[in-house]
C-alpha cells in the first residue's frame, strides 16, 4: 500500500551500497596505482578523488550499519508508519474535515 510517505520514510540497502562501494574501492587503488606507474598523472588523480570519495562513503555506510536497526532495519521490524495529521488538500493521504 502506498502511503505518500516512501520519500521519508525509504530504507537504503546499505549492505548492497557496502559491498558495491568495497569493489569501487579496489578499483579506485589499482587505477591510481596503474596510472600513477604507467605516467598518466591526471588520470591517477582521478582515481584518487574517487578513491576519496569512496573512502567517505564507507565511512558514512558502516556508521548507519553499526546504528543499528533505524538505519537498517532486518526483515522483522515492520516498515514505518506514515505520520499522522493534517496534510495539504490534493495530496494523496488528505482528509476531508
Amino acid at each position: 500500500m502506498r502511503t505518500g510517505s516512501e520519500p521519508a520514510t525509504a530504507r537504503s540497502a546499505l549492505r548492497a551500497r557496502f559491498w558495491l562501494s568495497l569493489w569501487g574501492l579496489v578499483w579506485a587503488v589499482f587505477g591510481t596505482a596503474a596510472f600513477a606507474l604507467t605516467g598518466r598523472f591526471g588520470w591517477a588523480l582521478a582515481c584518487g578523488v574517487l578513491w576519496l570519495v569512496v573512502t567517505v562513503d564507507l565511512t558514512v555506510i558502516l556508521r548507519h550499519l553499526r546504528q543499528g536497526p533505524h538505519y537498517q532495519p532486518g526483515r522483522d521490524i515492520p516498515p514505518y508508519l506514515p505520520p499522522r495529521g493534517p496534510t495539504r488538500p490534493g495530496h494523496p493521504g488528505h482528509r476531508q474535515l
